[in-house]
Formats: C-alpha cells, structure tokens, sequence
C-alpha cells in the first residue's frame, strides 16, 4: 500500500475523547487493548464497512460510533498489512499506540 494512504479505526466517541485526553490512543479492536493484542486493528476504506458491520453491527449504544482516519506518515510505530489468515485479505495493523497529532480526521459512522 503507499505510504500516503490513510488507515481507519472505527471506535467509540468515549474512548476516542480519553485518547485525546491522554495524547494517545490505545485501543485495539472493541472490547480489546492495544495490550492484549500486540497492535491497533484499521482498515483500508473499501474495508470499513464489512469491518464496522462485524464489531459494531448489533450495537445500540451508549454511544455514537466515529471513524479515525489515521496518517501512517505521522506515526512512529510501524504499521503492517497482515492477513488474519493464509490467503485470505490484508488489513493494516499499526504496532503501537496512536498519537492524537495522527489522526487527521474524525468521521461520524452512520
């Protein structure tokens, strides 16, 4: 992928609002740290919504769902298209926390 390329993070406003608290943000996937997974979950655009619909199809709340839209040239951590499985698609994994200054947009999920 060019190094240009925005990655996407689908999260929870809360936990996105305690990132920018703490200047970072450390989340891996819902329900997951960056701790406990070894890195940050994101997808390419056209991987959104088959992502958002797997985390997040049956959620209800509290609260709202947003996007981070993420510029790898910004991190300092090294980011890694892996696929989950043999053969099967590559999705971007960022190896360590995400400063706030990366994150260039904000995008409400519908």
């Amino acid at each position: 992928m060019p190094e240009h390329t925005h990655i996407l993070h689908i999260t929870e406003r809360s936990l996105w609002d305690a990132a920018r608290e703490r200047g970072e943000y450390r989340v891996s996937t819902r329900g997951r740290t960056l701790a406990q997974e070894g890195f940050i979950h994101c997808s390419t655009r056209a991987q959104l919504p088959p992502v958002a619909a797997f985390l997040y199809g049956s959620y209800e709340g509290p609260d709202e769902l947003v996007v981070l839209v993420v510029d790898p040239a910004r991190l300092e951590v090294p980011v890694r298209y892996e696929a989950p499985e043999p053969g099967a698609e590559e999705y971007p994994h960022v190896y360590g926390p995400i400063p706030v200054d990366a994150v260039v947009e904000v995008e409400p999920w519908p």
